[in-house]
């Protein structure tokens, strides 16, 4: 394990540039919505590749709907070719993040290193994992090692938003495909000791409900599609969310409460904007999204037919009850083996490492994971990577430096397995 060590020594000796470079991409306000700043991201990337030694190609989004001259969608992948071309990892991270929001003590696009942290919007979630991933190959190449393999970088977009324009455009183009890929991790913040095989399912779906408009004076001459809308939250919360509290999945979702399957109301509108100028009328449109994440132990179909079912269940009882179900967005479950070979790599390396047996997760919301699994047909891909993942989209959020250092080794070692270059 001579090539373990000297990569470890050279991860140790990389430590503060792993840091600066965490601290330069939070500089960049890559903020998703709307999308800004991403080609300078993917530019600071692809330069930052290509001074350690890899081929960069930049992909830009073309048809997505999100890739606009004002906010283009810009992917950048970098190549490092050993020996041969396989086996090859690649290890990906997007460099979107969500809007800072309020309640933050420190700048949120500051970048500041102190107290042994990165201080700022994506610290966690994932720009310290993007540059772990990148030092990690860096230090083997400092190390003097040639791979027996290849190394895939990618820097990519939208994750924060589904990753449509990101992974699952880079593999529906065939650049991310099993045919190429062997292996894949994504550095996403799920604690530096866990390795994340997979996620729950997730169901988004909108109810609109119509009513009737009439003069507010004389609501009796109209039907209200908010009322209306209330008797679906009122049966959501009486039959229904009892029931999926009893429901508990056999993986090992962190945290605990996030194993049972869940819905959440992510927003309602209905009637006027409640900011404009008012005027006496009955609402005759509400809207609500809900949010339904499901288990692998439940399959989509039966997820379906249970909203649906409730929903006929109003109407059946309520003549005047309209409504469409309209489906926005579902993402299958994903599990990989707890067997891969990825798993086991990731696994010696954490014990190498951090002298402790690696804990196995599954993660509450998804990742690109999916488009890995699901397009690409990547089956061996697993989430592991620095930060802390209760710190992710909150204010004050940070990376610990040592966690920072910790899981580049960690990347690192299991790369060297990987590419059988140990």
């Amino acid at each position: 394990m001579v090539n373990a060590d000297r990569v470890c020594d050279c991860v140790d000796a990389l430590a503060d540039e792993a840091a600066a470079f965490t601290s330069e991409l939070i500089r960049i306000p890559t903020v998703n919505p709307p999308g800004e700043f991403y080609a300078d991201c993917a530019r600071l990337i692809g330069r930052v590749l290509t001074r350690c030694g890899f081929e960069v190609e930049h992909h830009t989004a073309d048809g997505r709907p999100e890739h606009t001259a004002s906010y283009p969608r810009v992917n950048v992948v970098g190549t490092r070719r050993g020996r041969a071309a396989h086996p090859l990892v690649h290890l990906n991270g997007h460099f979107d993040v969500v809007p800072a929001g309020a309640g933050w003590t420190v700048d949120p696009f500051g970048g500041a290193v102190r107290a042994g942290r990165i201080w700022g919007r994506g610290a966690c979630d994932m720009k310290a994992g993007l540059a772990a991933a990148v030092f990690a190959v860096e230090a083997i190449r400092r190390a003097g090692i040639e791979l027996n393999g290849t190394v895939e970088i990618s820097g990519t977009v939208d994750e924060e938003s589904g990753g449509f324009a990101g992974v699952a455009w880079l593999a529906e183009r065939g650049r991310i495909s099993a045919a190429r890929t062997d292996f894949a991790i994504i550095p996403e913040p799920l604690g530096v000791d866990s390795i994340c095989t997979g996620h729950r399912g997730v169901y988004w779906f909108d109810v609109e409900t119509r009513g009737r408009t009439a003069h507010g004076s004389m609501p009796f001459q109209g039907i209200s599609a908010i009322e209306a809308m209330s008797v679906v939250l009122e049966r959501v919360r009486r039959d229904l969310l009892p029931r999926l509290a009893e429901r508990m999945t056999a993986m090992p979702v962190v945290p605990e409460s996030a194993r049972y399957a869940t819905l959440n109301i992510n927003a309602i509108a209905g009637g006027q904007p409640i900011d404009g100028v008012q005027t006496p009328c009955v609402a005759d449109r509400c809207r609500a999204v809900f949010d339904r994440r499901f288990l692998i132990e439940e399959s989509f179909d039966d997820v379906r037919e249970e909203i649906g079912a409730l929903l006929e269940g109003i109407a059946a009882t309520r003549p005047d009850f309209d409504y469409t179900l309209h489906d926005r967005l579902v993402v299958p479950p994903i599990h990989t083996p707890d067997e891969s070979p990825v798993v086991a790599a990731l696994d010696a390396a954490i014990a190498r490492v951090l002298d402790r047996p690696a804990t196995l997760v599954a993660s509450p919301g998804t990742y690109d994971q999916k488009h890995f699994a699901r397009i690409a047909g990547v089956s061996h891909c697993v989430a592991y990577g620095p930060g802390i993942l209760d710190l992710a989209h909150q204010p004050d959020e940070y990376c610990e430096i040592a966690d920072l250092v910790n899981a580049t080794k960690v990347i690192a070692l299991a790369v060297l397995e990987l590419t059988r270059s140990v």
